[in-house]
């Protein structure tokens, strides 16, 4: 009897150092990646972008053959990277109107206007800058981020990450991003659409000090598909500012424009 005791004492002793082996294993080599990733990606984007409120203004030029240079201004506000506002400064015949987006959703108050309209993130706002590219910046939140490989290009190693849109209402269905591997700047990114056919490349340049980081003040947007079209985004005097929720609200944005 006391053998048989003994046996299933040895048993269970035996399941439980399996049981607990079995939770100490180190996660897949996929899940590894993908946090590697998503800390990558997170810390690009807090080079592109505070994550605090902060102002900054920017100048858009849009430039295609045979055609004259488009130039466009714009203001943008935000707060917490889920709330922002798109002020349009130039042209002036189109002063006044003003972009809201609330987490993904996206509305345009127009002057004398009664109700704002729905926007897309992915619908074209100027050249080949879409609506999401100024309202919506946040890759972390929009994207699934996988490391695919290294590249080095002109002698410097670059980590290459897949984004994959964690549903259809974000910009692009999916991204190739370039990212430094020693500084975690941005350097390249190419968009691609839900058909996965490339859409545009940017290109991050004009590194400088901006509210407290060193950020790209550059944005160079070529369209993958129409040679020579392109949209150069300059940003200019951004701040870290203390935004009151109640602008980033549909009711005092419609005062603004009434």
């Amino acid at each position: 009897m006391m053998t048989e005791l003994y046996r299933c004492i040895t048993l269970v002793c035996a399941a439980l150092i399996a049981s607990a082996s079995a939770f100490a294993q180190p996660p897949e080599r996929g899940q590894e990646d993908d946090q590697v990733a998503r800390s990558i990606l997170e810390k690009a984007d807090q080079i592109r972008f505070p994550k605090d409120s902060f102002v900054v203004d920017i100048d858009i030029v849009s430039t295609a053959e045979a055609q004259a240079d488009e130039a466009r201004k714009y203001r943008v506000l935000s707060r917490g990277n889920e709330n922002t506002v798109v002020q349009i400064l130039e042209p002036a015949s189109e002063r006044g109107q003003i972009m809201l987006m609330k987490g993904r959703d996206l509305w345009v108050f127009l002057p004398n206007v009664s109700q704002p309209v729905r926007l897309a993130l992915s619908q074209r706002l100027t050249g080949e800058v879409a609506n999401g590219d100024l309202a919506r910046t946040n890759f972390t939140g929009d994207y699934n981020p996988r490391l695919l490989r290294t590249d080095t290009l002109d002698g410097e190693k670059y980590h290459v990450l897949e984004l994959s849109a964690v549903d259809r209402g974000v910009t692009y269905h999916r991204v190739l991003f370039w990212v430094h591997q020693a500084s975690n700047r941005p350097h390249r990114a190419e968009f691609y659409s839900l058909s996965d056919r490339l859409l545009k490349v940017c290109h991050y340049q004009g590194y400088k000090s901006m509210a407290g980081k060193v950020r790209p003040t550059n944005l160079v947007m070529e369209d993958a598909l129409k040679k020579g079209e392109i949209s150069t985004l300059a940003y200019n005097d951004m701040k870290l500012r203390d935004l009151p929720e109640k602008m980033f609200t549909k009711e005092y944005l419609k005062k603004l424009t009434e």
